[in-house]
């Protein structure tokens, strides 16, 4: 593909394919994704055939892309294909050059021109050798009942051609006419150069994406009882044993089982120092190990794992269409007959005005070549695959390109706290029994925790040194708590709202609210039925997550408002707020709740909500942009446009201003593409503009907007202020 027109066309072809639900096409990237109804395998390799078959009847070739890395056939093909693009771009060099002699030996107050014969024989390969792509591409397209920029080169310079053969075949005498035969060789010459400058430049935007599939090795070691065997990465399954030597990368996500070092994940997640590692400690697949020789049993196939979720990601990201590109490529569908029709007029007016013509062609010529619309459909493909690929170097998965369009939108962040604004690890340090032994209602809460994720539920779950049998009839209430039964006592366990729904009467010792004050989470375990009474409180402290209120203050001089919205206790909510710097905080609300609350405060301007946990998917989903912790779950991740790779939430600071910069970059690119065309146009129809000039401002029109966009690519998350407040 060329340009926007040649995109409008492809995917117009592909929503006529029965199923299609939507189609996107990506320039910069060359791909498709498209969207169908779901169907049995036999129909999914039907539609699959559909799809190609469409593809095909528009002049292009397509084959389905498997997830993972490029095979080897397709990183041939390209290579090969890059060769011939340049052996070709020499040659149209060397066959142009002498026809440029004459122009510059004018300027140096010398008069040469070569002959005719041997302009007609330098320009002729230039235009039908070299510049038959252009031919089959412009006949593809007419095929279709569509225009590209192809068309536009090909009708131009045959244009120019024409008239120079027919002038050189009517002259008379001796005396050689001026003849245009420079006018179509540069023009191809200078396109071609355009389209390798830009294809170079297009395969570095990339270069994220590359280099994170480089992070994983090729094979990995696994540990057998007779030693170590070497095996392709594809044959590494969930719970193998691995070994990995100092200074290796790691083959898939796992956990330590014998050994310490420290791993650098900077590749991964931008975390810049590396981390150390020992038994129970989990490692990310592609992170570097550092001096230490380590077992780690695998948790995920490495088709699974994180390096893999975040190459899928920024797929996607880069698939994706930003809404203000989907108008570009509808007017690109016109732009291409609008401007055939507009050199028609050109020419006619300059011939009626008596120019003759000679020059009435000249000025249509240069009216079809500066308005190739190449720079309009590369303005946003290009700025989001730089963009993307930039954040994800940095732990930043950008899901998709409306995601960058609601990040310019926020005035409010909305945080939800543990595992947010705090580290997730909540530690049991306090049980108040009522009338029963602390180590027996530590049992029962355990077994009512038994097999939950919660982060307070494994907290309990560890606070117990032997095995506990687990209850039955388990009721999880999202946001509150769980009731269930052990033995034949009917218990339930959670928050302060749990329990008093289920008719529970508060101790007024004093005790929980003492917690509360101090900053701690409390759940309170009760026993409901005929003689409902409070057995127990438990308290669970948390850090505070470092960054946390640098976070806060720079969303604040960013003019962003931040609010804590969360299911704890007033005053331990009011606690954390009063520590990382939040003003307004909503506390001991459930997922509706905070469903109710985004929706307000969206009347304000739009709001992102940041969270971690299955309460806070709804809100996720609800809010104009949803930014997950990586760490979370992972019902949060699917609600979420942004996903932080490492949990912290400084990350959201950095999601943030990337995502602006590269709104603001494709804003940009498309103010200067448009600029090339809408004034281009004009100056090239008064006679402003010759033709190769016209080709030189269309071929620096693509690659200034591409070299625009890889100015993303060096983008880094400036660190947290070294000051830390706790």
């Amino acid at each position: 593909m060329t340009c926007a027109a040649c995109v409008a066309r492809v995917e117009r072809a592909l929503r006529t394919v029965p199923g299609v639900v939507s189609a996107s096409v990506n320039l910069a990237t060359e791909r498709a994704t498209v969207a169908m109804e779901a169907s049995d395998p036999a129909g999914e390799a039907a539609a699959i055939s559909a799809l190609l078959a469409a593809i095909e009847r528009t002049g292009y070739d397509a084959r389905v892309v498997a997830a993972g890395a490029p095979d080897a056939a397709a990183l041939a093909r390209r290579s090969e294909a890059d060769r011939a693009d340049l052996w070709h771009l020499a040659a149209a060099v060397l066959l142009s050059l002498p026809l440029l002699l004459p122009m510059l030996a004018a300027v140096a107050g010398r008069h040469l021109l070569l002959p005719g014969i041997v302009q007609l024989a330098l320009a002729t390969p230039v235009q039908f050798w070299l510049g038959a792509r252009f031919y089959r591409s412009g006949l593809r397209a007419l095929a279709a009942r569509a225009g590209n920029m192809d068309l536009l080169v090909a009708i131009g310079t045959s244009a120019a051609y024409g008239l120079s053969v027919w002038m050189l075949l009517s002259a008379r005498g001796a005396a050689v006419p001026h003849l245009y035969f420079e006018a179509s060789a540069v023009v191809i010459t200078l396109v071609l150069l355009g389209k390798w400058l830009e294809t170079r430049a297009r395969r570095g935007t990339a270069q994220a994406l590359r280099a994170l599939r480089a992070l994983a090795p090729e094979r990995a070691r696994l540990w057998r009882e007779h030693g170590e065997i070497e095996v392709p990465l594809a044959a590494v399954a969930p719970g193998d044993l691995i070994v990995v030597r100092p200074g290796e990368r790691m083959p898939v996500d796992g956990e330590v089982v014998d050994g310490f070092t420290e791993v650098d994940e900077s590749l991964v997640t931008g975390e810049s120092l590396p981390i150390a590692a020992g038994p129970g400690s989990r490692v990310i697949g592609g992170s570097l190990n550092g001096s230490g020789l380590v077992r780690v049993r695998t948790r995920l196939a490495a088709a699974d794992g994180t390096l893999e979720k975040i190459a899928r990601l920024v797929e996607h990201a880069q698939a994706s269409k930003a809404p203000i590109q989907r108008l570009v490529d509808r007017v690109a569908e016109w732009f291409v007959p609008v401007v055939v029709v507009l050199a028609l007029l050109t020419a006619a007016t300059w011939w009626a005005l008596g120019a003759g013509v000679e020059v009435a062609v000249l000025r249509a010529v240069a009216v079809l070549v500066i308005a190739c619309p190449c720079a309009l459909g590369l303005a946003t493909p290009a700025a989001l695959v730089a963009g993307t690929g930039a954040a994800a170097r940095a732990g930043i998965l950008i899901r998709d390109a409306a995601a960058l369009e609601q990040a310019a939108t926020i005035r409010t962040v909305a945080f939800d706290k543990t595992g947010t604004l705090t580290e997730g690890q909540p530690r049991l340090v306090g049980i108040h029994a009522y009338d029963m032994a602390q180590d027996a209602a530590l049992d029962l809460a355990a077994a009512l925790q038994q097999g939950s994720g919660h982060v307070l539920a494994r907290a309990l779950v560890a606070a117990v040194a032997h095995t506990v049998q687990p209850a039955t009839c388990l009721l999880a209430t999202p946001g509150l708590g769980v009731a269930g039964r052990v033995a034949d006592r009917r218990l339930v366990l959670g928050s302060e709202r749990f329990v008093v729904g289920h008719g529970i009467a508060l101790s007024a010792d004093g005790w929980i609210e003492a917690q509360a004050r101090a900053g701690r989470t409390v759940a309170m375990l009760a026993e409901v039925g005929a003689a409902p009474r409070l057995l127990a409180a438990f308290s669970f402290a948390d850090s505070c997550r470092a960054s946390a209120p640098a976070t806060i203050e720079a969303l604040r001089l960013a003019g962003i408002h931040s609010v804590l919205l969360t299911g704890d206790h007033a005053q331990s909510a009011m606690s954390l707020a009063h520590a990382v710097g939040i003003e307004h905080v909503h506390a001991g609300v459930l997922p509706e709740d905070k469903l109710r609350l985004i929706g307000e405060l969206r009347r304000d301007g739009g709001v992102a909500m940041v969270g971690d946990g299955v309460n806070d998917a709804p809100a996720l989903a609800a809010a104009d942009l949803g930014i997950a912790m990586g760490g979370g779950a992972d019902v949060a991740i699917a609600a979420a446009g942004i996903v932080l790779v490492r949990s912290d939430p400084w990350a959201v600071v950095g999601a943030l201003d990337i995502a602006r910069r590269t709104r603001r970059r494709i804003r940009l690119n498309l103010f200067f593409a448009s600029v090339y065309n809408l004034a281009g146009v004009p100056l090239a129809a008064f006679g402003v503009l010759t033709p190769v000039v016209a080709g030189a401002a269309m071929a620096l029109s693509s690659v200034s907007v591409v070299a625009s966009a890889l100015l993303l690519a060096s983008w880094r998350p400036r660190p947290p202020p070294a000051r830390i407040v706790t």
